[in-house]
C-alpha cells in the first residue's frame, strides 16, 4: 500500500508510471506521454480558429505596387512578352482594387477580370506566374488543370483548387477569399470534340463546367485536407467572389484554327488577298475568343475569361538573353553551383551562340536552352568537384564535342 502512495502519478489522468509510456515532472506536478499529446492537439485546434475567425490583411493603396513598378520586376526575370506583362501587372493591381473598393460605400462595384494566357511551350506562361508570386500582398498558388476530374472520379475534385489557396493562406479563409490562383495547362481541360459530350467527358468538359461556379463567383464548401482521402473532415466555406483567376496554356495547333479563321493557310501556296497583312511566323498574336471556342473551350468558361493575352514565340536574341541576362539565368545557377565548391566558371562567348542555334533548330522554347546546356555541363558537374581546380572554362570544342556524343538529335521535335 505504502508503494502505491509513492509512485509518481501524472495530474491529469491518475495513471501511475508504470501505466504510461513517459512521465515529464514539472515544478508540481507531473504529465504522461498521452496527455502531452493531447493537449498538443487541442492548442493546434483552438489555435487553428483563431487564425480562421481572424480577418484578411488591411490593404493600403499607397503601398501597393503599380502596374509599372510590377512590370519593372517582371522585367527582370522574365524576358521580352511586353504585352503579356501589361495585361497580367494591369489586372493584378486591378485586383488589389477591387479589394480596397469594399470599404468605399459607393454603389458603383468593380467587377473581377480573369485572365486567360496562351503561349506555345517555353515561352514563359508559369514563369510569369512564379515570378509575380513573389511580389505580391495576397495569397498566391499555381495549380495544374492535368490533375482534375469531374466530382466523382479518379482524380481531383475541382475544390482541391481552393484547398491549395487555403494552406498558402495558413487556413485564414478572410485571407484566401481575396488571393489569386494561376490555374496551368488550361487547354489539356478542352472537350475532345466539336460537338458537347454525349457520353462522360470526367476530365475535358465536366472539370470546365464545374469550374464555372469558381470563376464567376459563388460560396464554395472546401475540404481543408483534399477530397478523397479524408471522407469525414469537416468542410470550409469559400467565397470566390474576390478570388482572381489567372489561366495559362499551351493551346499546342491552335495555330491551324486562327489560320482558318484569318481564311489563311499555315502551309502550302494558295493565301487570299488579306495575308500580305498576317505575319505567318507568329499567328498567336490574332488569337480572339472563338479560337478558344473551336479549340475545345466551351463557351461559358470563355465569357468569364474576360482578358485574353498571348505570348510571343522566342526569337533568336530573346532566347539569347535568356541565356545570360535575367537574376536566375540558365547559366548565373551553373555559376552558382560551381561556385559552391570553390570552382570560377567561365564559357567562352560563343558557347552561347552555339546554345542558341541549337535551341533554335529543335523549337523547344527556353525549356530546350536548359536541356541542351545540362547535357553540355553533365560531365564537368561530375568529375571537377573531384579534382583540385580553382577555374573552369567551357570552350565551344567541348560544347560541341558534348551534344555530338549525347545524341541530341532525339530533342528534336518532329
Amino acid at each position: 500500500m505504502a508503494d502505491s502512495k509513492t509512485k509518481k502519478r501524472c495530474s491529469f489522468c491518475g495513471r501511475s508510471e508504470n501505466e504510461v509510456g513517459l512521465l515529464i515532472t514539472g515544478m508540481n506536478g507531473y504529465i504522461c506521454d498521452s496527455c502531452a499529446t493531447q493537449a498538443y492537439e487541442i492548442t493546434q485546434e483552438a489555435l487553428g480558429e483563431s487564425k480562421k475567425s481572424a480577418g484578411a490583411t488591411k490593404l493600403n493603396l499607397k503601398e501597393l505596387p503599380k502596374p509599372v513598378e510590377i512590370k519593372k520586376f517582371l522585367d527582370q526575370y522574365v524576358i521580352g512578352q511586353d504585352d503579356a506583362k501589361r495585361f497580367l501587372s494591369v489586372s493584378v493591381y486591378n485586383h488589389y482594387k477591387r479589394l480596397l473598393q469594399k470599404d468605399s460605400g459607393d454603389d458603383v462595384e468593380i467587377e473581377k477580370s480573369n485572365i486567360i494566357m496562351v503561349g506555345s511551350t517555353g515561352t514563359g506562361k508559369t514563369l510569369l506566374a512564379r515570378t509575380i508570386a513573389k511580389l505580391l500582398h495576397v495569397p498566391f498558388t499555381i495549380v495544374d488543370a492535368t490533375v482534375l476530374t469531374e466530382a466523382g472520379y479518379v482524380g481531383e475534385d475541382i475544390e482541391s483548387i481552393l484547398t491549395r489557396l487555403l494552406q498558402v493562406a495558413d487556413y485564414n479563409v478572410p485571407e484566401a477569399e481575396q488571393g489569386i490562383v494561376f490555374i496551368d495547362e488550361i487547354d489539356k481541360i478542352a472537350r475532345k470534340g466539336d460537338n458537347p459530350s454525349i457520353t462522360r467527358d470526367v476530365s475535358g468538359e465536366g472539370v470546365q463546367q464545374g469550374l464555372l461556379k469558381l470563376l464567376e463567383g459563388s460560396v464554395v464548401n472546401v475540404p481543408p485536407q483534399g477530397g478523397r482521402k479524408h471522407p469525414d473532415q469537416k468542410m470550409i466555406p469559400v467565397n470566390t467572389k474576390n478570388i482572381l483567376f489567372i489561366c495559362g496554356g499551351a493551346f499546342d495547333g491552335i495555330e491551324k484554327k486562327i489560320a482558318q479563321r484569318l481564311n489563311t493557310h499555315v502551309v502550302g501556296y494558295t493565301a487570299s488577298q488579306k495575308t500580305a497583312t498576317v505575319d505567318r511566323n507568329n499567328m498567336m498574336q490574332y488569337i480572339a475568343p472563338q479560337d478558344l471556342k473551336s479549340f475545345g473551350l466551351i463557351p461559358e468558361i470563355i465569357g468569364r475569361l474576360p482578358v485574353l493575352t498571348y505570348l510571343n514565340p522566342l526569337d533568336r536574341d530573346a532566347l539569347r538573353a535568356i541565356l545570360t541576362e535575367p537574376k536566375n539565368s540558365i547559366i548565373k545557377q551553373y555559376i552558382k553551383l560551381f561556385e559552391m565548391d570553390g570552382i570560377k566558371l567561365t564559357f567562352e562567348k560563343s558557347v552561347f551562340e552555339y546554345i542558341v542555334d541549337k535551341a533554335v533548330e529543335y523549337k523547344l522554347g527556353a525549356r530546350g536552352l536548359r536541356s541542351i546546356v545540362e547535357t553540355i555541363m553533365m560531365d564537368v558537374m561530375f568529375e571537377i568537384p573531384s579534382e583540385n581546380k580553382k577555374t573552369y572554362e567551357v570552350t565551344l570544342e567541348y560544347a560541341k564535342s558534348q551534344l555530338e556524343k549525347a545524341n541530341m538529335a532525339r530533342l528534336q521535335t518532329a
